[in-house]
């Protein structure tokens, strides 16, 4: 297979609309037509279900589509890393470090003040993200290493150290009648009227069906916890962030966030070594 081919098979399986994928992909719709069944007959299988009513995804189709992600971002995270390694023999060494945006940040301070101190440390460009985004930046090249957050985040293809593990506490509006309590459990905070938990796109973009607010990072979540909209359950160290329309109560029976500091099995680069290096040692 080519990677063309990769290109326009998940591009129609993300739209499941040919029109709107080869308006996607810039070209014209029926060479697109031809390339998706051309693959089909390649790969004796057929990937697409064409009716009436629109296209669909067949069990194989499904497997492709993931299959297609990791194969496309692995080429590009080739082309990303052999450009930055380019850069870094020419003189302008550098590395990419993916956090989600309003985690782990006394642990981030601590770890970018730490290895600037080393000696042979280089510049690092910290990519602050949305939740799970910094898994997808790690993988396809945009990234050299990440701070991750099991059980949130998959490190699977990963190497990686374990930093810290903390527990969670539920965020609710100031005053709120569970706000003097010592602790809850998760069954109490599902039941709570008027507050449902957040939902977080998917890897795919898309929002899971249910009654919380469509949320796309921890600004917007805040703020609607504050105005009695919705509550969450986040690390023990979101409380950094929080201010006094926030109130906070730990659950004791959600599981332990781990934080991990991830880099790519294969990588041999020595800043990457030494960032996880100061990493460990603090």
């Amino acid at each position: 297979m080519e990677t063309r081919e990769l290109r326009y098979f998940v591009a129609v399986a993300e739209e499941l609309h040919f029109g709107r994928a080869a308006q996607r992909l810039g070209i014209a719709q029926p060479p697109l037509s031809r390339a998706i069944r051309q693959l089909e007959r390649r790969l004796r299988a057929t990937l697409l279900e064409r009716s009436s009513r629109g296209v669909a995804l067949t069990d194989a189709g499904s497997v492709l589509l993931r299959e297609a992600r990791a194969a496309l971002d692995a080429v590009e995270a080739a082309e990303r890393r052999t450009r930055r390694a380019a850069l870094a023999a020419a003189g302008h060494p550098a590395l990419v470090l993916a956090t989600k945006a309003g985690a782990s940040s006394e642990l981030l301070a601590k770890l970018l003040d730490a290895y600037a101190a080393e000696p042979d440390a280089v510049t690092v460009d910290v990519l602050l993200c949305g939740p799970g985004e910094q898994e997808r930046l790690l993988r396809d090249g945009r990234a050299d290493v990440a701070l991750l957050h099991r059980p949130f985040d998959s490190t699977a293809g990963f190497d990686t150290e374990e930093l810290s593990v903390e527990g969670q506490v539920v965020v609710l509006p100031a005053g709120h009648p569970l706000s003097g309590r010592s602790h809850v459990r998760m069954a109490e905070i599902t039941a709570l009227p008027g507050l449902p938990m957040p939902r977080w796109p998917g890897p795919d973009g898309t929002y899971p069906d249910g009654p919380g607010p469509r949320v796309r990072d921890h600004t917007q979540l805040l703020q609607l916890i504050a105005l009695g909209r919705a509550c969450a359950v986040l690390p023990e160290s979101s409380r950094a962030h929080l201010r006094g329309e926030h109130a906070t109560v730990p659950v004791l029976d959600s599981p332990p966030v781990t934080t991990v500091i991830a880099w790519p099995s294969h990588s041999r680069s020595r800043a990457v070594a030494g960032l996880v290096r100061t990493a460990t040692d603090l």
